[in-house]
């Protein structure tokens, strides 16, 4: 495996069509104070890590679940696990408080796919890690003006059980609970990112990894492009990955994040993606290694002017000859 000598710029599109992709704690999709939709960070990994445990890779960072102890009544419950518990879980570890040797935990952290990506803040024990991540994500904001959010109401077959208990006259309620789904009718988010393999030097000199390399990055390129499409929960089924750019650079040339250079438009067959980075990269033109853009050819027209740049389907990985 050879370490990763570039770094790479981009952004990652995801289209939300009748579904809720990243939900506050009302249920309605996030708004900034202005009212535009946006996605965390943690909405677009959380499809990733879900591919990649699938995969059977190891992921640290992910919610799982254990069986407790019988309380007094005998009764036992499905409980999440805690960050320690998941690590000796993922780690075939006893008991991790035995581990005194801070190098071995840093090995069994930079093995877990996610940490390896992404980072970690690691608190457990006597440890006390934090890794920053190669791979950087930031916020995905919707570039659709039209997006619309709908509420619909849900009939339950089963009766509330509150709702059961006698009612004023005296009669049994008989109506099923509502339930309630909330989704924003069509929204296309898009999320710039970074990969800066250098972030690692320090603990390759530690020993404790080989540093983010070529097999990393093209995990994480696999993830970045299908991960959302394949994930399907009730409230994401509508979301799809739609748009993937990405711009390799030599390992000291720095950009600014891309996503406000992407603009989107509303089609009436196709909408269009636009991609206008070719004065942001006019001086720089001779440090760029490679651009690629992947997308939905069948729903997407692209409209670019980076030179050189080569398109594929995101969905086959199938390059697209462009005319």
């Amino acid at each position: 495996m050879s370490k990763m000598n570039k770094r790479v710029y981009g952004v990652l599109g995801i289209s939300s069509v009748m579904a809720n992709w990243n939900a506050d704690f009302s249920g309605f999709p996030k708004t900034t104070t202005k009212g535009q939709f946006f996605g965390s960070d943690k909405a677009l990994k959380f499809p990733m890590k879900k591919m990649w445990e699938e995969a059977g890779e190891k992921v640290l960072n992910i919610k799982s679940f254990t069986v407790s102890k019988p309380d007094k009544n005998g009764a036992v419950f499905l409980v999440p696990r805690t960050l320690k518990e998941r690590y000796e879980y993922i780690f075939g570890v006893e008991d991790m408080k035995k581990d005194k040797d801070i190098k071995v935990i840093l090995k069994n952290l930079f093995s877990a796919i996610d940490v390896k990506n992404f980072g970690s803040t690691f608190a457990e024990a006597d440890a006390n890690i934090s890794i920053t991540g190669a791979v950087q994500i930031g916020q995905g904001f919707n570039l659709y003006n039209g997006s619309e959010t709908q509420e619909q109401n849900i009939l339950s077959p089963f009766k509330d059980p509150k709702a059961a208990e006698k009612n004023k006259e005296g009669k049994d309620a008989k109506n099923s609970t509502l339930g309630t789904k909330i989704v924003s009718d069509e929204a296309h988010y898009f999320y710039p990112f970074v990969i800066n393999p250098k972030v690692y030097d320090n603990f390759e000199q530690l020993g404790v990894t080989e540093g983010y390399t070529e097999e990393d990055y093209q995990k994480f390129k696999e993830a970045a492009l299908k991960g959302t499409t394949s994930f399907a929960t009730n409230s994401k089924v509508g979301c799809e990955n739609e748009f993937g750019l990405f711009i390799e650079t030599e390992p000291t040339l720095y950009l600014p994040n891309l996503d406000k250079y992407v603009t989107f438009i509303k089609g009436a067959e196709k909408n269009t993606i636009q991609v206008n980075v070719k004065e942001l990269l006019h001086d720089v033109k001779d440090r760029v290694l490679s651009a690629e853009i992947h997308y939905n050819p069948h729903t997407t027209e692209i409209a670019s002017d980076i030179e050189g740049v080569k398109y594929f389907d995101i969905f086959t990985g199938k390059e697209i000859e462009k005319q």
